[in-house]
């Protein structure tokens, strides 16, 4: 990753001792390459639940130079143990699939809700100086009553994962109103790039459509394909969140990531085939359980993460999708 934020991010996490919970999934394991890059002493945190996407293979390149802990961060016990002397955390663990959150209501709370009070109650209790960012989703919004989206928006969630996703995020904004745990969160949207998930579509539904191009199948598009979506590489979440951890203004804060550039999901589609040079896609009628969660078009104003921050997506869709199908294609074995 390009040391975006240059001398002020190498200063923050040279020789800090930084903790990410989901560190094995998707997000953490590029955002620990990131950080192992600025030296910083990182502890991985996962409970390498298969559905969720852990993968060791993830941190392949830095696994001599990382801590790994297999650990669930509904423990509290273990969480107050492993927060203690940490300067950053990062708070990436939860169950992010939609469907599954409506199949399964309980799992998702305990995931997404509890599990953030007992990491929360960790920091205030054996850490409080530590600092706290947490990954949040577009998904809290619900159904946009307008384009793009700031945060200023009001929430109504379409789903269980949106409720609790919500509720997660807030209660790292009251410990850091009240108890001075100092925690920001980050909304993220579609987010994409090399080591996410692609077995299937639980997680996200670019996983699973990147997997079929890349196996030379086809696309199918739920709907008309009109509804549009904005899209950050990986790359430019990590340097989000390392900017939002650098940050002081961040404190008791929450900020959208976005990109100029929302497409429809057609567009999409095309995109992906052309980067791979090959392939197809059909449209097809919405299976109902995913037709009554769905929230039509949305993407994000992050004018707010630019302005206080200094953060806005680098990497172009185009060259994004091409270089992840080429991380797929040489590395397919780990992921499928």
């Amino acid at each position: 990753m390009t040391d975006r934020g240059g001398t002020r991010l190498r200063d923050a996490y040279q020789g800090s001792r930084v903790m990410i919970t989901g560190g094995l999934g998707f997000i953490g394991s590029n955002l620990a390459l990131a950080l192992v890059d600025l030296g910083a002493e990182v502890l991985l945190v996962d409970s390498l639940i298969p559905r969720y996407g852990g993968n060791l293979h993830n941190i392949e390149p830095v696994r001599d130079r990382v801590r790994v802990n297999i650990a669930d961060v509904r423990d509290e016990y273990s969480m107050n143990h492993l927060v203690q002397g940490q300067d950053y955390l990062f708070n990436l663990a939860g169950q992010v699939s939609h469907l599954d959150s409506m199949q399964d209501p309980y799992t998702d709370l305990d995931i997404n809700c509890r599990s953030q009070l007992s990491i929360l109650e960790a920091c205030r209790k054996h850490n409080p100086s530590v600092k706290v960012v947490y990954a949040g989703t577009r998904q809290q919004y619900g159904k946009p009553d307008y384009l793009p989206v700031d945060e200023r928006h009001l929430m109504h969630p379409t789903d269980v994962n949106g409720i609790n996703k919500m509720a997660g995020e807030w209660y790292h904004i009251v410990y850091s109103n009240v108890y001075g745990v100092r925690a920001t969160s980050l909304r993220l949207t579609n987010t994409y790039g090399p080591r996410m998930r692609i077995v299937d579509s639980r997680q996200t539904f670019l996983g699973w459509w990147l997997r079929l191009v890349v196996d030379e199948r086809e696309i199918e598009i739920y709907g008309d394909g009109t509804q549009l979506r904005d899209f950050n590489h990986v790359d430019d979440v990590v340097s989000a969140l390392l900017l939002a951890a650098a940050s002081d203004e961040a404190n008791g804060q929450v900020y959208n990531l976005g990109s100029p550039e929302p497409v429809s999901l057609r567009q999409l589609a095309e995109m992906l085939v052309e980067a791979r040079g090959r392939g197809s896609w059909r449209l097809v009628p919405w299976p109902e359980e995913r037709r009554a969660i769905d929230i039509g078009s949305y993407y994000g104003d992050y004018t707010r993460a630019r302005e206080q921050l200094g953060w806005q997506p680098r990497v172009s869709l185009a060259d994004g999708l091409r270089s992840t199908i080429d991380f797929y294609l040489e590395h397919r074995q780990h992921y499928v």
